[in-house]
């Protein structure tokens, strides 16, 4: 199956979007500093600080979710219930990132932002639980037949 392969290109692409990002509001703090730009009378150091700052929290929280998905094309594991959250947190926000750069950016970056989601989704479903007798998948939860 291609589930490894899937796991190695998300991690490589959400690592290359966490520098993408980082790099992105580094650039946007340095043209807010420049400009002496204010939004509503703020001060534009701290407009500038906040950027940074926001820049290096989200471009961490995707750098994380990369580990996470290369942790599992390494190991071929299932990440555990923190990687799991975490990921399911990095499709949910990349489905809202889609939806919102729509207008604003175009097509192209949808495309790519489904992408992404596409690839984290399909390494959630790909390592499924497996139960705890002989690697079986886990059963699915509902009523069991009885036998008379």
């Amino acid at each position: 199956m291609a589930r490894r392969p899937v796991a190695w290109v998300g991690a490589i692409v959400l690592l290359a979007e966490a520098v993408g990002i980082a790099l992105l509001n580094w650039f946007l703090g340095l043209v807010v500093d420049k400009q002496r730009m204010s939004l509503a009378g703020l001060d534009p150091h701290a407009m500038t600080v906040s950027t940074w700052i926001g820049g290096a929290l989200f471009g961490g929280y995707f750098l994380l979710c990369g580990l996470v998905l290369a942790r599992t094309g390494a190991r071929d594991r299932a990440p555990g219930r923190f990687g799991r959250l975490l990921l399911i947190s990095c499709a949910v926000v990349h489905g809202v990132l889609g939806a919102f750069c729509v207008g604003p950016v175009g097509w192209p970056a949808f495309a790519f932002m489904m992408a992404v989601l596409g690839l984290i989704v399909l390494t959630l479903v790909a390592y499924e639980k497996r139960g705890r007798e002989g690697g079986v998948p886990a059963a699915a939860a509902g009523p069991t037949p009885t036998t008379p």
